[in-house]
């Protein structure tokens, strides 16, 4: 079984459909999700980690960084189209309220204000969730801005597609495991790791990067997260490219 970020209908699960056909589930949070696969409730999970335009998605950074550990064993990029749904028979003019995910939105906004500038907008939980609350006949909101597949499960029309500001924004999703038997390497792995400091002094990131330079280690990407344990204190996520069969990786 396989868990996603959810509910049906989000961007996760169309990645998620990308990636296989295999039973699966939805789960409320990404904590949720991760949670699970430690848990053994499910085999797997699916999970945002990166947007081309927004960056890191801070909960799957810091629930990967806490807790029991957990592999990535495969990635998933898809291209992020965007669609406002509505009730069947809603005209733009009646588009006063809008509902949909931060990410979404920061990602729409331009569009928005210069084809509803009457409308306002609510942030929510996931954009699968705003498409769901807007088909309810009863619902305040008249607009959710989502994947094509949430507007087709909840029966909306699409009024408008592919609003998104950047039509080239990618977000990259992963699929964890409890540690175990990795898949073998490709030629084209990356690998995801937590550095943390032993103790902050100047210099002691630097440190940790000597490590990977000093084997010819290519970053792909780094963030710097906070610890939750006192302000000022932080690990780094980091993106390298190899498989961790490698011996320069190991």
């Amino acid at each position: 079984m396989i868990g996603y970020f959810g509910p049906a209908g989000t961007f996760t699960h169309q990645a998620l459909l990308t990636l296989t056909d295999a039973e699966s589930t939805p789960l409320a949070t990404v904590a949720r999700v991760l949670d699970a696969v430690r848990a053994g409730e499910i085999e797997s999970g699916l999970v945002p980690i990166e947007n081309s335009v927004e960056g890191g998605v801070s909960a799957t950074l810091d629930n990967l960084a806490a807790g029991t550990p957990l592999v990535i064993v495969a990635e998933v990029l898809l291209p992020v189209s965007f669609v406002l749904a509505v009730r069947p028979g809603t005209r733009a003019e009646d588009v006063k309220r809008i509902l949909t995910h931060p990410h979404a939105y920061a990602q729409t906004r331009d569009w928005i204000d210069q084809n509803l500038t009457w409308a306002t907008v609510t942030e929510g939980g996931s954009t699968a969730a705003a498409a769901a609350a807007v088909a309810d006949p009863d619902s305040t909101f008249d607009g959710a801005i989502c994947a094509r597949v949430a507007a087709d499960l909840y029966g909306l029309d699409c009024l408008a597609t592919d609003i998104a500001d950047n039509p080239d924004a990618v977000t990259r999703f992963v699929l964890v495991r409890r540690p175990g038997e990795l898949p073998a390497p490709t030629g084209a792995d990356k690998t995801t790791r937590v550095a943390w400091m032993h103790t902050d002094h100047s210099g002691a990131l630097l440190e940790i990067l000597q490590q990977f330079a000093m084997r010819g280690v290519n970053l792909t990407r780094i963030e710097s997260r906070p610890t939750k344990k006192a302000f000022g204190e932080y690990c780094f996520s980091i993106d390298a490219e190899g498989h961790i069969g490698e011996p320069r990786m190991r």
